[in-house]
């Protein structure tokens, strides 16, 4: 079986954020049912020298939405500030980077298989074709965000499972 760079790319991204959307969900109606500070909880971090819940959706969107764009592009960067979110500014991002990966097509994007890709860190530069950009450096961050997001609102006691976060499987029809 292959797999095309739109199913590794586009498909499991939508997938993700379709996970991080349910689990804000969720937070959404446990925090307001407790008469929570959405905003205060925006700001949670795991410990004092870690990024806070914001970084974490900023990430998540930069590793799915930003990814594909940086295939494009063939350059990638770490992603820029603000990192601090309201919450509705948190679900928005997450929602706007599903809506435009929906607009990609399955024959454009796997028009960019083999293309060059390179992240770029201050004067270092990584190069990666686009696929293994994709399978070894922009989803083990995806997954490392979206998972740092769903800790801080297990840690803060919204109850939530891993059927949460994996959003809805590509099950065999």
């Amino acid at each position: 079986m292959s797999i095309s760079l739109y199913e590794a790319s586009i498909a499991t991204s939508i997938q993700t954020l379709d996970g991080v959307s349910s689990v804000l969900s969720k937070a959404r109606t446990h925090f307001e049912s407790e008469n929570q500070d959405l905003d205060a909880v925006a700001a949670c971090r795991l410990t004092d020298d870690m990024l806070g819940f914001g970084f974490q959706i900023v990430s998540v969107v930069h590793h799915s939405l930003g990814s594909i764009k940086g295939i494009y592009s063939g350059e990638f960067r770490p992603p820029e500030g603000p990192y601090e979110l309201s919450w509705q500014a948190a679900e928005q991002q997450i929602n706007d980077a599903r809506e435009a990966l929906s607009q990609y097509t399955q024959s454009d994007v796997n028009a960019q298989t083999g293309k060059r890709v390179e992240f770029v860190l201050g004067e270092q530069r990584i190069p990666f074709t686009s696929e293994n950009f994709v399978l070894s450096f922009s989803h083990p961050n995806l997954f490392f965000h979206a998972t740092t997001a769903y800790d801080l609102l297990r840690m803060r006691g919204v109850p939530l499972s891993k059927r949460d976060f994996m959003g809805p499987m590509r099950i065999a029809s």
